[in-house]
Formats: C-alpha cells, structure tokens, sequence
C-alpha cells in the first residue's frame, strides 16, 4: 500500500484528493489544524485514512509528526502540499503581520513537510512532492500583493528542488489551478470582486476536478501542470507575450486610489 500526506486536508482540494487517493488504495495521512474535520474525513475514508492533527507551519510540530508517520506507517510516496490561505487586498491594507501569517501557509507549511521527509525521500531514491498553488505564482494581478508575494515563494521552492532533486529520484511537481469552487471565497469576502475581468473566461473547477489532476501527477511525474485549458493558454501566452497578459490583468483588475 502506498503511503500518501496531505496538508490541508480538512477541506477544499486537499479533503478531495484524500478521498480519491484513498478509493485508490493509498493509506493517507491527513494533516490540518483543525483534528474535528479531519477525524470526519478519516471517518469517511475508512481504514486507509490516519489523522495527523498539525499546524504545518510550525517546524518542530511537523518533524515530530513526521517521527509518527516514519515509526508507525513508513515514508510516504506522495507529499501533497495544498495547505493555502490567505486574503487578496492592497499593500497598505496588509499589516507586516497579516503578511507573515500568510507566508505559513502555502508557503512554510510546504517547506516543512518537504524537509521532514527529505533524507527519507532520497535515501529511498523515490518519491513525488506536489505543490498546489495559483495562478498569481506567474502572473500578478492588481489588489493582491502579499497573497502573490506568498505564491512566488512556494514557486520559488519548487524550482528550486527541481534542481536539487535532479537525478536523485525524487520528484517535485508544481500545480497550478484557477478558480476552484471551495469555500476559500466564502472565507474571504471581497476576494471574488478583485479577481481580474479575464477570469471569467476561465471555467470554475471543482476541488473532485483539481483532486483528478494531483492523483495522475502523483502517478505519473510532471514538473508543471496548468488546469483548465483555458488557463493553460493564458499560462503560455504570458510566457511567450508577458506584456499582453500583464496589460490585460491591469486593465481588467481592482482599480488602486488614494481613497482605498
């Protein structure tokens, strides 16, 4: 039985691809703050389910879970990194504290879990890290500054590994959905009304969605997937006519005045 860690696993796309892993024959280990949600989920799952109550951004939490996980179940196979949060709003509406809160989660939380099982990763020579993140990793967009800053840094630690991780085994897989239908918009209100205008030609995909996408990179490595389609063409016309996809997030974005 393959092993599986899934941070933010009590809701949205982590919750999701702990289902679908665990209809597959993973054993997955849930990792959240919050143990309710997750003892629900594990409830759900069944037997292939083990609760891991943890806040993946607290380092030395995470190396004694990780001690937990090592001692009673082995060394995972897959790591999925979706541990995210955080609210879009201007820079002098974000206090240097917000900012610090919102780099714990993707991005410390990513690190943590990564590093606990890095010499068991490469001693095994196998493994696949996937990192979920946004499409903000690439391409910013106006009325969101910390929440961008937080995304480049969990971009940054995916390239990053790849080069370390070359020829060793180990994997690093960076995936990259648009909007997604959880309850992340609910959680912070204004968020939706600063999303740029050319977003809504981008269809909406469900957490079930996004868990299909993780659960075929998981088996099948690939260094970046960009989920939907039409993400994926704007994905590549910013790589090719950065300025176009720049103007056009201007254009259509959150509008900056003195008065905000």
């Amino acid at each position: 039985m393959r092993l599986a860690i899934i941070t933010g696993a009590s809701s949205g796309i982590g919750a999701a691809t702990a289902r679908l892993l665990g209809s597959q024959g993973f054993k997955v280990v849930l990792v959240a703050r919050g143990r309710a949600a997750l003892d629900e989920l594990a409830t759900e799952i069944g037997d292939n389910a083990v609760v891991e109550a943890c806040d993946a951004s607290d380092g030395d939490a995470v190396l004694a879970m990780a001690e937990t996980v090592r001692c009673d179940h082995g060394i995972p196979d897959v790591i999925v990194n979706s541990a995210g949060a955080g609210a879009w709003d201007w820079i002098e509406n974000t206090s240097p504290q917000d900012s610090v809160e919102m780099m714990q989660a993707p991005y410390f939380a990513a690190y943590n879990i990564t590093h606990a099982f890095m010499k068991d990763l490469l001693a095994r020579r196998s493994g696949v890290i996937v990192h979920v993140n946004s499409p903000v990793s690439f391409a910013t967009w106006p009325a969101c500054t910390s929440y961008a800053a937080v995304r480049w840094a969990l971009r940054g630690l995916h390239e990053a590994l790849c080069d370390d991780l070359w020829n060793t085994g180990v994997r690093s897989c960076h995936v990259v959905f648009g909007r997604v239908s959880s309850a992340y918009f609910d959680h912070n209100p204004g968020t939706l009304e600063r999303m740029p205008g050319i977003a809504r030609t981008i269809r909406t995909v469900t957490p079930e969605e996004c868990a299909e996408v993780i659960a075929r990179v998981a088996d099948r490595p690939r260094r970046q997937v960009v989920y939907p389609l039409m993400l994926r063409f704007y994905y590549w016309n910013h790589a090719v006519l950065p300025w176009v996809t720049r103007w056009l997030m201007r254009l259509t974005g959150a509008k900056h005045s003195p008065m905000q």
